[in-house]
């Protein structure tokens, strides 16, 4: 048993390493791929091929100075960035006013085809109504994105997307994720722009949900979220799949805002979120699960609606009816 723990640890620790030496900010591909394989091969032969006793001793040191310098890799906020993600939004709170920079507004016509548009937007804490959570998909399946929808009674939905920030050129990669490959950004913007886009032109399964939060926690939340658009204005940090993503963040705000409950392994599985608000009581149970989550797909609205100025109340029309 004991045994098994130590190779396991061993196992962890070469792998980190490896990984954490192929996703650093070395220049060359080759250079990362070369060191990195080298560092693996001389771990296997000091830990299980070398007899000398001291050479565990000399891996230890090894990595303890890759620690070293992986900590030295700073996230940045001046990169060659993608335009959906060029501009970091801000909020400037004014007692029951907030007003907010750098709020996305796209006008798609395809997926990479698109007009740049960052707003101004104000919105009223007084006039927070509510709070709307989506679900999306690449594939269905235990791994999602989620994002929120903040109501009001006088203005449109605002959309926060918690997401990686990645520059020209790059995609999305769950490993390298975390390992400092992407910086963190809050993304602010319409509905017709974030929702759409997953909907309608990167063809991902989106879902609905209706929370039952009062306004007094909607705003709660609101200003936990405006504080963090801030901090990363001034601040960048790096994306982490496990520590630093959409909803363990939303979670984590949620905690911040007043919210009761333990952790939940659909909190990182968060394709089965949805099941985890339903069971929970966060969102109307009148219905069975299967029925609400049927009627909460949007898809087919969001396509119908597609750039109509009533976007976001016709994804809307057929979700079911909150019961208070």
């Amino acid at each position: 048993m004991i045994s098994g723990i130590r190779f396991l640890a061993w196992v962890m620790l070469i792998a980190w390493g490896t990984l954490a030496i192929y996703y650093s900010n070395l220049p060359w591909a080759w250079m990362r791929l070369g060191l990195a394989a080298s560092f693996a091969a001389f771990a296997f032969w000091a830990i299980w091929l070398s007899r000398r006793r001291h050479m565990k001793f000399a891996f230890g040191m090894v990595f303890l100075c890759l620690v070293a310098w992986w900590t030295t890799i700073q996230p940045s906020h001046d990169r060659p960035w993608r335009q959906e993600v060029a501009v970091m939004p801000r909020a400037f709170i004014d007692g029951d006013r907030v007003r907010l920079t750098g709020v996305r507004n796209f006008d798609y016509r395809s997926r990479d085809d698109f007009t740049v548009r960052y707003e101004e937007r104000e919105v009223w804490l007084s006039h927070l109504t509510g709070i709307d959570f989506y679900v999306s998909y690449w594939s269905e399946g235990p791994v999602g994105h989620t994002f929120l929808s903040f109501l009001f009674d006088n203005a449109p939905p605002l959309s926060i997307s918690i997401e990686t920030r990645p520059e020209v050129g790059e995609g999305f990669d769950p490993i390298a994720s975390i390992f400092k490959q992407f910086e963190l950004i809050y993304v602010v913007g319409d509905e017709r722009d974030l929702v759409r886009v997953r909907s309608n032109y990167r063809h991902e399964t989106v879902y609905l949900y209706r929370l039952n939060t009062s306004p007094e926690d909607a705003r709660r939340l609101l200003l936990v979220y405006l504080d963090r658009i801030n901090q990363l204005a001034d601040r960048p940090e790096w994306y982490h799949l496990i520590s630093n993503s959409c909803t363990i963040n939303i979670v984590r705000y949620a905690n911040a805002a007043g919210r009761q409950g333990r952790f939940e392994i659909r909190h990182l599985l968060n394709g089965l979120i949805d099941s985890y608000l339903y069971h929970s009581g966060r969102v109307d149970t009148m219905l069975p699960f299967p029925e609400l989550r049927r009627r909460s797909l949007i898809n087919e609205a969001a396509q119908a609606a597609d750039s109509a100025p009533d976007f976001s109340q016709r994804i809307r029309e057929s979700l079911p009816t909150i019961h208070h």
